[in-house]
């Protein structure tokens, strides 16, 4: 594994919001457990990615744009990181790699930064972000609850927020 002494770079945490922009994917399950092998195939960053959801213990698909491919390829090269290495590796010496709390430190001192509110931005704001604008495009519960990893049908109801209206009108718009 890494070297516990690296530190997380600003290019590191970027790209971990990129990824967990980019995807329903839980941000913890990224930066906790991404190994360089979980998002490669030998040198080339996948268009798709696997994680295990830690909260369900269910695997969860992902893409990788290529952007954010770019971004994790430029990275693996900089650190000169191994496929067993993991992806973001942790600032803290007993711990082989980033946590869910010092990503969330990270980000938050990056949305203070920005001169945002830190109440209403946050690891999870991004992750609802992805799956929000998919739901409003297709109006898709099962899409949205299959990228989020959601067990119950009724957790992503309540995860997206989704009124009695907006279920009305969807029931409406379909015919049998």
């Amino acid at each position: 594994m890494a070297p516990a002494s690296r530190t997380v770079s600003t290019a590191a945490i970027g790209m971990l919001v990129a990824l967990a922009a980019g995807t329903p994917a839980c941000a913890q399950d990224l930066a906790g457990k991404a190994a360089l092998c979980d998002v490669c195939h030998g040198e080339q960053v996948a268009a798709r990615a696997i994680v295990m959801q830690q909260k369900t213990q269910r695997p969860v698909q992902f893409e990788i744009t290529a952007p954010t491919r770019d971004a994790v390829h430029a990275w693996i090269k900089q650190d000169g990181l191994r496929s067993e290495d993991f992806l973001f590796p942790s600032r803290i010496h007993d711990s082989p790699h980033l946590g869910t709390r010092q990503y969330a430190r990270i980000l938050e001192g990056w949305i203070e930064e920005l001169g945002l509110d830190t109440g209403a931005y946050g690891t999870h704001s991004i992750r609802r972000t992805k799956a929000t604008l998919i739901y409003r495009r297709t109006k898709n519960l099962r899409a949205v609850q299959l990228l989020l990893g959601h067990t119950k049908l009724e957790s992503t109801v309540h995860y997206l927020g989704i009124e009695v209206d907006d279920a009305l009108e969807i029931a409406e718009q379909t015919e049998v």
